[in-house]
């Protein structure tokens, strides 16, 4: 099995360089948004739309061969995810570019890229720091993307495909349940407070808010030193924010090869549309939408792919409400769970993490570890298990 990981360099252009890749960019979009308004929105297929309009796109914005190539298998790719979306593809911006082989090439010797730009090849520094440096020393990588990020600075996305251990055999399941007030709650009983990134969000929220209103109704200085502060603090919450996910990954993962452990997630696919429809304050909703739990999941999956541990989804319905002890429906009210069949109480998350744990003993290779699982032998067992657990009237 294999995996691609993505690492992010900063590139170092001389002037007429930046100004190279500023005119690639620029022309790569114009021809993505060409062959989008010519073909008919039908069409899906990279190859039929490059025999449609691979000719006009190289004459008209200058591409290189393999450049018109790709910008064919972007406006392919992109109208593909439209369709799957229900929505229409979105117009092209000159922000970043797909490369090959053929024109990016990686040079370890004086860590340098070489790339195809509208006006010929060049040689272009790269920044790296020692994590980039361990990732690509002795690699000879054969894709990357090109890209201008809000900083208005070049970097190149550079693609590694690496082999992957196999799988470890596992004994049994660790259920992590998401949330805000905790951002992740394990079945073993780890969790990870959601406190400090709850009072990062608000803080700069309120820095935010205070600089936008000193930048349109001071004086000019003013305004311009707030809008230096703006531009010099944007990205800072999400930096903050991605350096907590990828620890609270990494731990799970490590809990995970400690313990030989299946971990099951909830399938969190499309809450902040159903969570947005609910009436809440300003407040509640910025927080809500901040929540950078797909971001987690993201980190996890990865992480679980590289270390060799199977990672499995579950459906969120009533993992909240179920009593992991007699899979009954009991109470819950903020953080506190209570079962009025068991009497079983608690904490609500925990609660939830050890139900998705049993839901993940029934989806994952381990039906054996699951109280949900129901042996072929025993069909008396199964016929009352409905009647006896309230799993059966929820599914």
């Amino acid at each position: 099995m294999k995996q691609t990981l993505t690492l992010v360099c900063k590139l170092q252009p001389l002037p007429e360089q930046a100004a190279k890749i500023e005119a690639t960019l620029k022309a790569f979009a114009d021809a993505c948004n060409y062959a989008n308004q010519v073909v008919k929105p039908s069409i899906l297929s990279k190859r039929t739309i490059q025999s449609l309009c691979y000719e006009q796109m190289r004459e008209q914005f200058g591409l290189s061969a393999n450049l018109a190539v790709r910008a064919c298998a972007r406006v392919g790719a992109n109208r593909k995810t439209a369709k799957t979306k229900g929505k229409p593809v979105k117009l092209f911006k000159p922000t970043s570019a797909d490369y090959d082989a053929r024109i990016f090439a990686f040079r370890e010797k004086d860590w340098s890229v070489s790339l195809t730009l509208n006006g010929g090849r060049e040689h272009i520094k790269i920044v790296v720091s020692n994590y980039q440096i361990g990732k690509l020393k002795g690699k000879e990588p054969t894709s990357a993307q090109l890209c201008k990020h809000r900083d208005g600075l070049y970097y190149l996305h550079i693609q590694l495909t690496e082999d992957v251990p196999e799988p470890i055999k596992p004994n049994n399941v660790i259920g992590v349940d998401f949330g805000r007030r905790d951002i992740a709650v394990t079945s073993k009983g780890d969790k990870w407070d959601g406190k400090s990134i709850k009072a990062t969000r608000d803080r700069f929220a309120r820095v935010r808010a205070s600089l936008q209103q000193k930048a349109s109704q001071g004086t000019k200085s003013t305004r311009k030193n707030c809008r230096r502060a703006l531009r010099r603090l944007s990205g800072r919450e999400r930096r903050y924010q991605s350096w907590l996910n990828h620890n609270i990954s990494k731990s799970i993962v490590e809990i995970a090869i400690a313990t030989k452990a299946v971990i099951a997630i909830e399938d969190l696919t499309g809450i902040r549309e159903r969570t947005n429809q609910k009436p809440r304050n300003k407040t509640e909703r910025r927080r809500s939408n901040s929540w950078a739990f797909h971001q987690l999941r993201t980190f996890l999956e990865y992480k679980c792919i590289q270390a060799g541990v199977e990672l499995t989804v579950v459906p969120p319905a009533y993992t909240s409400q179920t009593c992991h002890q007699c899979l009954h429906i009991g109470l819950r009210s903020e953080k506190g769970f209570k079962c009025g069949n068991c009497s079983w109480h608690g904490d609500a998350d925990f609660n939830a993490a050890n139900v998705i744990s049993l839901l993940g003993g029934a989806f994952a290779s381990l039906p054996e570890r699951s109280v949900l699982a129901c042996s072929l032998n025993e069909p008396q067992a199964r016929a009352k298990a409905p009647s006896q657990r309230a799993w059966g009237k929820l599914t």
